[in-house]
């Protein structure tokens, strides 16, 4: 481990104290850092202002659910453009609150990736502008299906997954103008 990365570590801890819960390196040289997950976004503030740091590109947020282990883990992955260094965060949600508050104030690029894990893992991003589906359907009831105890063909049976579609309406996902004009005959 570097100088810089261990002093960075003692700085985090100095400043926040018991919220950093842990640190390591992860594949050779990619460092990772726990935090408690109510205190996620003063850390990322921190992380993004701090001169010395500048962790200012937020590269992914995700999820990991490792099945074995209640709950969901939120990862934040940073780059610093002027120190070109990588940082991870994660944050461990227990299963019975999976709440963290949102980042898409700090960097506009969280809001689309919040709605991903939202969507995927049901992971409540509070303060949100937008937290709703992004990929499933705004109608879809089977769950959240990144999750471990998702089964692999959906929460309902074949039949009952066709019934479901052709009830859908079709205007839940095209606009009128998208609409206007589709199933007329062409004599061209």
């Amino acid at each position: 481990m570097t100088e810089g990365k261990v002093s960075m570590i003692e700085a985090m801890v100095d400043v926040f104290g018991s919220a950093i819960t842990g640190s390591e390196i992860q594949c050779g040289d990619q460092q990772v850092v726990h935090v408690e997950p109510s205190n996620n976004l003063e850390i990322l503030t921190w992380l993004k202002d701090t001169e010395g740091y500048d962790y200012d590109l937020l590269l992914d947020v995700t999820a990991v659910d490792y099945g074995s282990i209640p709950g969901v883990e939120v990862v934040y992955q940073l780059w610093s453009i002027t120190n070109k260094q990588l940082l991870r965060i994660k944050c461990a949600l227990p299963e019975d609150s999976l709440k963290i508050r949102s980042v898409a104030d700090l960097w506009g690029s969280a809001n689309w990736l919040e709605r991903e894990v939202y969507d995927l893992f049901g992971v409540q991003f509070e303060g949100h502008p937008d937290l709703r589906r992004i990929l499933m359907p705004k109608n879809y009831s089977e769950g959240h299906p990144l999750r471990k105890d998702f089964p692999l063909r959906g929460r309902f049976s074949r039949e009952k997954q066709t019934e479901l579609a052709l009830k859908q309406d079709y205007e839940d996902y095209y606009s009128p103008e998208q609409l206007e004009g589709f199933g007329q005959r062409s004599d061209d």
